[in-house]
């Protein structure tokens, strides 16, 4: 099993690679969220220039926001300053468009858009449409200089819906995936993964799988719902409240089962905020904080049905389970000013003992 960390872009604190890097960890994963942090490819130079063993990529990056082309030349880039250490983690965006008051990209338009980027990424000629005129287009200077697209640059599709799953295996490397509580297991995810390389005709030697997920790791005796539990997961369960919210109003549906007791108080906070102004709201603070009354949201119950959480003894049995049903890499997500810490203990009491 390897182990990563998701954290969101902070040009401010690039010494937490060289941290995760001391403390074992495989990979660092940085979110790529315009509106709420630092761009993650200046964070990811920066981090690709002091570390020597880390892999490196975003987590992930939006389709929405870049062309194809644009994300293609940013990791070779990367590449030319740590060869053969960086992945490109790819999505349709939720919080990245969200804060623009947007919704993802569609799943037909994700296909096209990945057909075109792992196309790029091979150095292939491809065709590409640009406002509205479709021409053939390659990355023209890689190689000698500027940016290199060898070592071949992983592309990992993130995907935490049937039909997402499959392009992964259509046209990925990896696969990004939400596993329980809240995503699907691991072998029905890779299930849905072999029916999209089916589809294309491609084998899947060498693909990978990473679960991206929140994490809270009890002391013995420690509620999961505690104060210091609050203070490192909080915002990720909050994160998924949000979530749904966008999810509820656009489809007038209803909140899942697990969010029913505490809906109307969450909406009744959210919409003290004008309509027109609500997504700002709604993710402004998205896993670095919380909100005045959202503490008093989240119990035991809350935290369980949005984290993977136990003690280090429990931990160590679940991720064992997990890789005997194939996963292969977990990151945990964290933007708290505790995720020094969390990763030592993470690092110290489960993965030293796996």
């Amino acid at each position: 099993m390897r182990f990563g960390v998701c954290v969101m872009a902070n040009v401010d604190e690039i010494g937490f690679f060289n941290h995760a890097e001391t403390l074992g960890y495989d990979s660092v994963w940085v979110t790529d969220s315009q509106m709420l942090f630092s761009d993650c490819y200046a964070v990811l130079a920066l981090a690709a220039r002091q570390t020597t063993r880390l892999r490196l990529g975003p987590g992930t990056a939006i389709c929405g926001t870049r062309i194809p082309p644009v994300h293609v030349a940013a990791m070779a880039t990367l590449n030319r300053l740590a060869p053969g250490r960086v992945h490109l983690g790819i999505g349709t965006g939720n919080t990245a468009t969200r804060t623009m008051g947007q919704r993802p990209m569609k799943v037909a338009d994700y296909r096209e858009y990945l057909r075109v980027l792992s196309a790029l990424l091979r150095g292939e000629v491809v065709d590409y449409t640009y406002e509205g005129a479709t021409r053939p287009v390659k990355i023209l200077m890689h190689g000698e200089k500027y940016m290199s697209l060898e070592p071949k640059i992983p592309l990992y599709v993130s995907g935490f819906g049937p039909r997402a799953m499959e392009l992964a295996g259509e046209f990925g490397d990896g696969l990004v995936f939400a596993i329980p509580p809240r995503g699907i297991p691991v072998r029905e995810a890779l299930a849905r993964v072999a029916v999209g390389a089916a589809r294309a005709g491609r084998r899947l030697d060498g693909f990978r799988n990473c679960a991206l997920v929140n994490l809270a790791l009890l002391e013995p005796g420690e509620r999961a719902d505690s104060e210091r539990v609050l203070r490192a997961v909080g915002p990720n369960v909050m994160a998924s409240v949000y979530y749904f919210y966008d999810e509820v109003r656009e489809r007038r549906s209803e909140p899942p089962a697990f969010l029913q007791r505490i809906w109307k108080r969450y909406c009744a906070l959210v919409e003290q905020t004008p309509e027109a102004y609500r997504h700002f709201r709604t993710h402004e603070l998205h896993y670095t904080a919380l909100h005045p009354g959202e503490a008093e949201l989240i119990d035991a119950d809350l935290v369980r049905a949005t984290c993977l959480v136990g003690t280090a003894d429990e931990l160590v049995e679940r991720i064992r389970e997990l890789e005997g049903e194939g996963l292969q890499e977990l990151m945990f997500a964290t933007g708290v000013d505790a995720k020094w810490r969390l990763a030592e203990d993470l690092a110290g009491q489960v993965m030293a003992r796996l």
